[in-house]
């Protein structure tokens, strides 16, 4: 007998104003399967678990639960249907312990009052269930994003979830923190729960999912088991294109561009640090040189490029700009040396949801003129129009909210802010992070172009591939220190950099 689905979507749409976001796309999900949902930005990804979830009502189809159509209002009767999610920003309170956030809402009670005994008990046997290793009595806040995130995972499960949905849960995770999730995931995959994943790295979803669907443009594209399609076929299914020429997605070596020799030092640091941030660093950063930064989460890559831009104030060593020692107490002193800088975080550090993406591309312009010399709109919409058509910023119109816009696109508006500026340093913290492969490959375009032309950059990303397949020079940085500076010359491989991370020094 046939296995039936434990949810089935058939010809659903949804349109907002000016756009169908879904176009009659069908969609199964079979009990005790890991499936994959794929997509570039913009695909309907989002929109589909929106949908599922009950955020959004469908415009047209039909939903069908264990075998019945329903009609999912919010996202609480999707609970109550057994549909639970977990996102990539942790929905809980943090402030609350592992416990109250566990059984939040339904906390169990005795005689009228919270049974705070039993509520830690029962929390501790579902954590021991899931092999999990955690003190349920500690606030969440005293855990790493990796353990909130299962501890998300386990109040889903407990509200007796059929369906899991995990929305780019690994995006901010290193391997071992990746690796103690897969456990949990298989766990619950053969306990029955059929799991949805959405996430951006292609290989995590050859090594934990059964099948894949792929979305394009609103549609299906198609549904394939994980063993149907290697990975230029998948991205291939994805972009609508043929990848001539590539062989291996996400191969460790960079393209056969020469590091700029003769490119003028534009800045350069002299024993730089910050007390409890990172530890005294050298760094000189050529013009049409980009430098890549590689190391765990937590290991400095980010604190070090603080302190470059201003954003942080360093507490020793020197800093030279084009040969003159500099002093940065902010951003704005960066920026009129002609340094930029992308933010890690672009929801909270970068882009200003509730502006257009006009404003937010003309941002760090015309903060760089000072408020008493504003840009007029009519420039302000040539600045806009313009980097709209070089990035391919979609949808193409200047008055979109950019909170309204998928993740790839966001990152597009991010830079062009700060292109406009020309910068002579771009500094780039996971400008890929949380973006489909195809608005990756366009950035990682961009910044090989803008390297050829001259521009110095500092390149940061977790994913390995990535940093050597851009960068002339890898640092390395460990527990906060820069342990190496390794040259890219086409044979540096991951293992390497990995190596290096992990002995704590070149090998």
């Amino acid at each position: 007998m046939r296995q039936q689905p434990v949810l089935e979507v058939r010809g659903i749409r949804k349109e907002f104003p000016g756009v169908v976001a879904l176009d009659g796309v069908d969609f199964r999900l079979f009990p005790g399967e890991v499936h994959a949902l794929l997509g570039e930005n913009g695909a309907g990804k989002s929109t589909l678990i929106k949908v599922l979830t009950g955020v959004h009502p469908a415009d047209g189809g039909e939903v069908v639960l264990a075998g019945d159509r329903v009609r999912i209002a919010g996202p609480l009767q999707a609970q109550q249907a057994g549909i639970s999610t977990v996102y990539q920003e942790v929905n809980l309170c943090p402030n609350l312990s592992v416990a109250e956030n566990i059984f939040i809402g339904r906390e169990p009670r005795r005689f009228g009052l919270i049974d705070w005994a039993g509520m830690r008990r029962r929390a501790a046997e579902l954590v021991r269930e899931l092999d999990l290793d955690i003190d349920v009595s500690t606030p969440l806040n005293s855990h790493s994003i990796a353990v909130q995130q299962l501890v998300a995972i386990v109040r889903a499960v407990d509200l007796s979830a059929k369906v899991l949905i995990l929305d780019e849960p690994t995006s901010s995770l290193d391997r071992d923190e990746v690796r103690r999730l897969f456990a949990v995931m298989r766990r619950l995959r053969d306990q029955g729960v059929a799991i949805l994943f959405v996430t951006h790295f292609l290989d995590q979803i050859y090594e934990i999912c059964d099948r894949m669907t792929v979305l394009r443009n609103g549609r299906l594209e198609g549904e394939y088991l994980i063993n149907e399609l290697n990975q230029v076929q998948l991205v291939s299914r994805m972009i609508g294109a043929e990848l001539a020429g590539l062989d291996r997605l996400g191969g460790g070596k960079r393209s056969e561009r020469t590091a700029p020799a003769d490119g003028a030092v534009f800045l350069e640091a002299d024993g730089l640090t910050r007390r409890g941030a990172v530890e005294p660093y050298d760094l000189a950063i050529r013009s049409g040189e980009v430098i890549g930064l590689a190391g765990l989460l937590g290991s400095g890559r980010t604190e070090a490029a603080r302190l470059l831009f201003g954003a942080d104030q360093s507490d020793g060593g020197t800093l030279r700009i084009e040969g003159a020692k500099t002093a940065l107490r902010g951003p704005r002193d960066a920026i009129a040396h002609g340094i930029a800088f992308c933010s890690e975080n672009r929801k909270t550090e970068g882009l200003v949801g509730e502006l257009t993406v006009r404003e937010n591309i003309v941002l760090a312009l015309q903060a760089s003129r000072g408020w008493t010399r504003p840009l007029s709109r009519t420039v302000q919409e040539q600045y806009a129009l313009r980097w709209i058509r070089a990035l391919d910023i979609r949808p193409d119109n200047p008055e979109a909210l950019v909170r309204n816009l998928s993740g790839g696109n966001q990152q597009k508006v991010l830079l062009a802010r700060w292109l406009i500026t020309d910068p002579k340093l771009l500094i780039l913290d996971e400008p890929t992070r949380g973006i489909d492969i195809g608005a990756k490959a366009e950035i990682q375009k961009l910044v090989a172009n803008l390297a050829d032309d001259g521009m110095a950059v500092l390149f940061i990303s977790a994913e390995l591939e990535e940093v050597l397949r851009l960068s002339h020079r890898v640092g390395v940085l460990r527990d906060h220190r820069m342990v190496a500076q390794l040259d890219n010359d086409g044979e540096l491989t991951p293992e390497h950099v990995m190596a290096t991370i992990a002995s704590g020094a070149d090998r």
